[in-house]
């Protein structure tokens, strides 16, 4: 099926392109989603009126993006997660544990934005993509730990542990 990108989609092409997808993908994502625009000929004219108001619109949003991408830059957050003597966790840590951290630092971001191939399943510090706009992404650190303990041994470009993490931590000590 031929479609008509509405806005720059990974591995597809940019804002304008006609591509072939499988209809599948077509019909089930990207038609819900509004990111693409069946290729016919009464589209493509409309899409041509229409292209210089969504490229604006889309300068608007890639020119947000990139200063809330600034501040962005080198986030280090944390979570607490019981974990084995292995550094196995008992649970996992997925898109939206991560989507939660990142707002509890001050980010709005949603779990559809946060790109994670599997979820994180040790210990440690794991880079994690999030996509803030279509063409702005930025890598944030997310570091697994047992205890706040740990945490406190860290380098000091790294912010502090947020408030909340620390508050759940007291509480699960009480009860």
């Amino acid at each position: 099926m031929k479609v008509i990108l509405l806005e720059r989609i990974e591995k597809l092409g940019q804002m304008g392109d006609v591509v072939k997808v499988r209809p599948g993908y077509a019909r089930n994502y990207l038609l819900p989603q509004r990111k693409v625009l069946r290729a016919t000929k009464e589209s493509l004219s409309r899409f041509q009126q229409q292209r210089t108001q969504l490229e604006a619109v889309n300068l608007k949003l890639c020119d947000e993006a990139l200063s809330v991408a600034a501040r962005m830059e080198g986030l280090a957050l944390f979570v607490v997660r019981q974990a084995g003597e292995s550094g196995q966790l008992y649970g996992s840590v997925s898109a939206r544990d991560i989507a939660d951290a990142v707002t509890a630092a001050g980010f709005t971001v949603q779990r559809n934005q946060v790109s994670l191939t599997h979820a994180i399943k040790t210990l440690g510090a794991t880079p994690v993509r999030v996509l803030l706009h279509p063409e702005v992404v930025v890598t944030v650190t997310m570091t697994v730990v047992r205890s706040i303990e740990e945490v406190v041994v860290r380098p000091k470009s790294e912010p502090a542990v947020p408030e909340s993490i620390a508050e759940e931590e007291e509480e699960e000590d009480k009860g």
